[in-house]
């Protein structure tokens, strides 16, 4: 340890805690006591140097005390060594301590443990140490350390610390875990969970202990035929071979034979059994039969018989249906528990599953030609049918059914299950809404995109009452073609459009056009460059050439007010487009008469609710919304604005139609479909909390179903689309922290940890977001976080100081060897001004670097000589803000993300300064991360939230500052990598 003199001395005591570990504890030491850990944990990699020991201050006793876990306690006391100018002075009993972790050390590597069966329960499982006779000096060891471990009064630790050890190990180890699971499949669940009456026969269940046996034996349970109804059979099964069940009839019905020749009193060995299972059969029947007998004390009865030493009781194996639903349902429960073999029949698994269900059978013509437009509100004609499973009936066939009282039928060929609870609140809710239940066609694409909607919602007396709904064959087809978009009839290309459409903008008016004959909104969401603009205003053409076009709005930012004037006119000059937009914008009458003459009025939405009362007195033929991500939160005077408006066709046009909670795709849906997703507090419940909470993938698959049809959305990349781009590779570049590195970081997230203690709300967020900055600083290089002069601190800069920047070069080189260029970003100017240097001074080549400063002509000259391959270069650095968008880049075929913004779209943004058309070579993006560090936590983040979107992460960095102190800890905290000395 640099900086130290001298030895230090410390006295350390050891004991075990339950429930924790082992806990070592120093008394309070000026100079040591916030040392400590980092000192005795010096050389233990095992424990990350400490980082996962659990370190506080015991102020009663005026102590540090550190948790250790048991796996960690046991290979670090095995061999304690910490720092050498620490002098440690192990109390008795943690020096007890430290030789009873060796011995376990020892156990644990030899296999010298078993299962304590005496306290095995369904809580917990307990092992014990188990010396074998021969290991004297393994032996010796234990017999001295008993008395000194009973006087500490850590005896009772002994099974706990090896308990939590080998836990530890089969949930850490796969090996391990495997080999437990296969001997708990081998054993059955429930005789794991609960020893059956006789120790030696569980112990068999579990593969503890070997059986000789030639067979096994089950209880089987056999359903109705035509002459017998339910029964209950002894089956045999032989033991090595397994296969084909035999199962065992009455003794009178298989004509007798003599005790000796594997007769029973009750049951007849199958003429077809094999012969060397005879001496064996009327013993371990009896046997079983006794097992079964006490399992279920409430079927057994005195035995008839006195058979070959037969059994006191017996079970009753003739059943009515409903004790054979008891059987099914709770009594072989109880069999398996109690280490018996159970066979049932091979439908009740998939049975007892199955809920009656409600559908709704559309009735009625919506989707044909006779009937076009419905629009969400149009009520739907349906019959309603019940079915269980594959088999339907009708409502008088159900309420029949209902009257029987059964719980296990058998119809249409197929065995059901009928929960008498549910079939009367069927019952009683078909005869109250039955006839009266309307639903619109909203609810009709619920019930089938979701897979159903709730009637009824769950109360004391059961589960939620929902229905299905089943499409007639026009709505079965419609549908069809919503989601799959290139089934859809195309329009021709407008006559007075002056330009060419390529097939997938075609596609997407054609998509509009249908959208608007059913009186539906649409959500046009093609990637960034696509033509958003260019399809909205070929469909305004088409709807003028085909049934004319009424007065329509649209909204959209301010700084693209004069783009979409360009566009219009050159795309569709014969539009009649008045911009309300100024000073000087009309009002009131004279705003109404504008729009009257006008074919399309284009507005702002920072002007949408200073004018709402001219903007709702107008009915819209069209409102469309430009990057209608603007109206994503729904609580905005903006928003509620513009909700307000009345129109026969909403489109909303945006490249992020969620860009950070799925609470703006419900609002961008509200807009185009109002009502589509339910209510706000609807929609919340149903999808966001199980989707953004619970990662529910089967919601996941329900909202993308939901949303699918009204949204059409296509990426540059999709094979469809044909704009002949090349292959984007993208990859992360993992890097470790070298020492130093890992020492600020540590430094950064305790002062981080201790002050947000006494932080208020304010205080609080800021101390986040200057702990955020300062930690992406130290994973660059740590001279960007100590503001190091390269002229006044020598190895200032230095690469070997940081494996990110060293690597960065590494791979420039590599480029520059290919011939080949890279665009590489960071969010730093200093950062950026270090690698231009650096690269310059390595590969030899002028190395532009672009940021917000740069003049306008520095920057054009900049683009125009690396767009120029004539010019030497290979790399070109820049700033993530002033170089992220606008920009055509595509000599280079690299991109490195130096640093990361956590923004999926900012980053993608970035990268299609290089991806973008002119392309000609496949794209490498390179990622880099800090292994064990924020960097990766919240790479790891945004990787799970792209499966909701490409773009979840908000544009800033404000949603950690939400996150409570131990989630803050958890994601900063630095965690097990090796880092590089």
């Amino acid at each position: 340890m640099r900086g130290y003199t001298g030895a230090e001395t410390i006295v350390v005591d050891g004991f075990w805690r339950a429930g924790e570990g082992i806990v070592l504890a120093a008394a309070h030491a000026a100079g040591l006591t916030i040392r400590l850990r980092r000192l005795l944990f010096a050389w233990h990699e095992a424990s990350w140097y400490g980082a996962e020991i659990e370190e506080s201050s015991n102020e009663r006793l005026k102590q540090t005390e550190m948790v250790l876990p048991a796996a960690i306690a046991m290979d670090y006391l095995s061999a304690p060594e910490p720092v050498r100018l620490l002098e440690v002075e192990w109390t008795p009993r943690a020096q007890g301590l430290s030789e009873l972790a060796a011995l376990l050390r020892q156990a644990l590597l030899n296999g010298w443990y078993a299962p304590d069966w005496s306290r095995w329960g369904s809580e917990a499982r307990a092992w014990r140490l188990e010396l074998p006779p021969g290991e004297t000096e393994a032996l010796e060891t234990w017999r001295a350390l008993v008395p000194r471990l009973e006087a500490g009064g850590d005896l009772d630790a002994v099974q706990e610390w090896l308990g939590a050890i080998v836990e530890e190990l089969i949930a850490a180890n796969p090996a391990a875990a495997e080999a437990w699971r296969g001997a708990a499949e081998a054993a059955g669940e429930g005789a794991l969970l609960t020893k059956a009456a006789d120790e030696d026969d569980w112990l068999v269940s579990i593969g503890m202990k070997q059986d000789h046996v030639p067979f096994r034996i089950a209880l089987q349970l056999l359903e109705p035929n035509e002459r017998q109804g339910w029964r209950l059979r002894p089956a045999m099964q032989d033991r090595a071979q397994g296969g084909q069940w035999f199962t065992l009839e009455p003794a009178m019905n298989a004509g007798g034979a003599s005790a000796g020749d594997g007769a029973h009193d009750r049951f007849a060995l199958p003429a077809e059994a094999p012969e060397e299972w005879r001496p064996h059969f009327a013993a371990r029947l009896d046997r079983e039969e006794a097992k079964w007998a006490a399992a279920l004390a409430e079927w057994a009865r005195p035995a008839d018989g006195s058979g070959s030493g037969g059994a006191s009781t017996d079970i009753m194996t003739e059943l009515t249906d409903m004790q054979a639903w008891e059987f099914l349902e709770h009594e072989s429960v109880k069999l398996l528990a109690a280490g018996c073999s159970v066979l049932l029949p091979g439908w009740w698994e998939a049975a007892r599953s199955r809920k009656m269900k409600l559908k709704a059978k559309v009735k009625s013509s919506v989707g044909s030609a006779e009937q076009s437009m419905f629009g969400l509100q149009q009520i739907v004609d349906f019959d309603w049918k019940l079915a269980v499973g594959n088999v339907d009936m009708s409502e008088a066939e159900f309420m029949k059914l209902a009257a029987e009282n059964k719980r296990l039928m058998q119809i249409g060929g197929e065995w059901v299950h009928l929960d008498p609870g549910d079939m009367e609140r069927l019952r009683r809710w078909l005869k109250k809404n039955g006839g009266k239940q309307g639903f619109t066609m909203r609810d009709v694409f619920e019930m089938h995109l979701r897979g159903g909607t709730e009637l009824e919602p769950e109360s004391e007396i059961g589960e939620a009452l929902n229905a299905e709904v089943e499409l007639n064959e026009h709505l079965t087809a419609w549908i069809g073609k919503l989601n799959e978009s290139s089934e859809l009839p195309l329009v021709d290309k407008p006559e007075a459009f002056q330009g060419e459409l390529r097939p997938y903008q075609l596609q997407g008016v054609s998509w509009l056009a249908f959208l608007r004959r059913f009186g539906l909104g649409a959500c046009l969401s093609d990637d960034m460059g696509l033509g958003k603009t260019i399809q909205f205003t070929a469909y305004l053409q088409h709807v003028m050439e085909t049934s004319g076009l009424g007065p329509s709005l649209l909204i959209c930012p301010t700084s693209v007010i004069g783009n979409w004037e360009k566009e219009l006119e050159r795309f569709a000059p014969g539009i009649r487009v008045h911009v309300h937009y100024g000073p000087k914008r009309p009002r009131g009458e004279e705003f109404a008469a504008a729009a009257a003459d006008a074919d399309l009025v284009i507005t702002s939405y920072t002007l949408a609710p200073i004018d709402e009362t001219e903007l709702t007195n107008v009915a819209w033929d069209v409102v469309c919304l430009d990057e209608a991500q603007n109206i994503k939160n729904y609580y905005t005077k903006q928003s509620a604005s513009i909700r307000r408006l009345s129109a026969n066709h909403r489109v909303a046009l945006t490249g992020t139609p969620m860009e950070n909670r799925l609470t703006e795709l419900w609002s961008l849906y509200d807009f185009t479909n109002p009502g589509y997703l339910g209510s706000l507090n609807e929609f919340r419940k149903a999808v966001v909390l199980p989707i953004e909470k619970d990662r529910d993938a089967d919601r996941i698959a329900e909202l993308q179903r939901w949303v699918k049809p009204f949204m059409l959305r296509r990426l540059k990349k999709d094979p469809a689309i044909q704009l002949s781009l090349p292959e984007k590779n993208e990859m992360n570049t993992y890097l470790s922290l070298t020492v130093e590195q890992g020492t600020l970081y540590e430094n950064i997230v305790a002062e981080l940890m201790s002050g947000l203690e006494k932080a208020g709300g304010l205080q609080r967020r800021g101390m986040i977001l200057s702990t955020l900055t300062r930690l992406k600083q130290v994973c660059d290089h740590p001279s960007l976080l100590l503001k190091e002069d390269r002229d006044l601190s020598p190895g200032a800069w230095d690469p070997e100081r940081s494996n990110k920047l060293l690597r960065l070069l590494e791979m420039v080189e590599e480029i520059a060897a290919e011939g080949e260029r890279c665009l590489i970003f960071t969010q730093y100017v200093e950062m950026g001004a270090t690698l231009k240097r650096l690269l310059e001074e390595r590969i030899g080549l002028p190395t532009p670097y672009l940021y917000g400063a740069v003049p306008k002509a520095d920057r054009d000259a900049m683009i125009e000589n690396f767009q120029n391959e004539a010019v030497p270069g290979c790399a070109f650095v820049l700033s993530l803000k002033a170089g992220g968008t606008g920009l055509n880049l595509t000599a280079a075929n690299h991109v490195v993300h130096f640093d990361r913004w956590w923004n999926p779209a900012v980053e993608n943004q970035a990268t299609d300064r290089a991806f973008r058309i002119g392309q000609r070579r496949n794209v490498q993006v390179h990622k880099y991360v800090t292994l064990g560090t924020l960097e990766e936590r919240i790479d790891d983040m945004i990787s799970r939230k792209q499966l909701l979107n490409d773009q979840v992460v908000s544009g800033s960095e404000n949603w950690i500052t939400e996150l409570s102190t131990d989630e803050l800890r958890e994601l900063f905290s630095l965690r097990k990598h090796r880092l590089k000395g």
